[in-house]
């Protein structure tokens, strides 16, 4: 199977009826499906301002994190998580998807517009760590309160 592929599997699995999911998916033109959170994954939602630096640093404790989303406009990115993290989730300006929410997910390998893909699935249910990513949104917080003008570390 392919990455692609294997991806739009794993995603579409969490649909009340993936099959009908993943047609639907691939014939809509948007490319983009809404899915249930909290089944195979949460995502915790930071504000792009911290977000992008906190995957900078991410890729550099890791080489590979989990999926991230990047909102339209680039406003807000999504760190997919194990499920039930947004239920224990701490953090003031970090918005959660957990059970019981729905989330926009564009199809993998395709432009959708206001949603894409910054870390695509890779299909085979890898997921961020959330201690990781805490920690990295912790060293990229002190990077841009450090920086003064809140535009992020310089190099």
């Amino acid at each position: 199977m392919t990455g692609a592929k294997s991806a739009v599997e794993w995603l579409a699995s969490v649909a009340p009826d993936p099959e009908a999911c993943r047609r639907e998916w691939e014939r809509n033109p948007l490319g983009i499906a809404m899915l249930p959170a909290g089944k195979a994954w949460d995502v915790l939602i930071l504000p792009g301002g911290l977000g992008y630096p906190t995957l900078d640093v991410l890729t550099r404790i890791i080489a590979r994190p989990g999926p991230v989303l990047a909102g339209f406009g680039d406003a807000r990115m999504g760190y997919f998580v194990p499920p039930g993290t947004a239920a224990r989730w701490l953090g003031t300006g970090i918005r959660t998807a957990g059970a019981g929410t729905w989330i926009v997910v564009p199809y993998p390998g395709r432009s959708a517009g206001g949603v894409r893909w910054l870390v695509q699935p890779d299909g085979s249910g890898t997921l961020t760590d959330p201690a990781l990513l805490e920690l990295a949104m912790h060293e990229a917080a002190a990077g841009l309160a450090g920086d003064g003008d809140g535009q992020g570390p310089r190099s």
